[in-house]
């Protein structure tokens, strides 16, 4: 298990966005996904519906919509990012067998009340956890499995 406290020395705040009809359907299509995606995975959903949409248009729109908290970028050391429409708070697990992210079902963070308000300079802003697992599918499947 790994906990990463999110320290900024400056928070942005009254970003604001507008919703074009290209944005309204990445988001639609992020909020519906249980399995965050990649900006490639995305990508081709979207392009269900909008045929003429890029990739990078797609990765645009994601990296802005992260900027101005519409969605949740999930980065893991090595691996690409994933993105997360569900903004409740919540906490994920990653197979570090096949690399899925999931949604942890049951809340493990600690009282946010217990968080530092400054580390060395930098205000505390938020925090997340992504707990390490082999999933049932990797399981299932014999999938190497990993102590980290």
């Amino acid at each position: 298990m790994r906990i990463v406290i999110v320290c900024e020395a400056r928070v942005r705040r009254g970003k604001q966005m507008v919703l074009t009809p290209q944005r309204e359907i990445i988001l639609q299509e992020l909020r519906h996904a249980t399995d965050h995606p990649t900006a490639d995975e995305l990508f081709k959903r979207v392009r269900c519906r909008l045929p003429r949409i890029s990739l990078a248009t797609v990765y645009r729109n994601l990296e802005s919509m992260s900027r101005a908290g519409l969605v949740r970028k999930i980065q893991a050391a090595g691996s690409q990012k994933r993105f997360d429409g569900n903004m409740f708070p919540h906490d994920h697990m990653r197979c570090v067998s096949c690399g899925v992210v999931l949604d942890s079902p049951t809340p493990l963070k600690p009282d946010p009340l217990d968080l530092p308000r400054e580390i060395q300079g930098h205000r505390v802003v938020g925090y997340s956890m992504e707990i390490l697992v082999v999933c049932a599918s990797c399981q299932d499947s014999g999938a190497a499995q990993t102590d980290s």
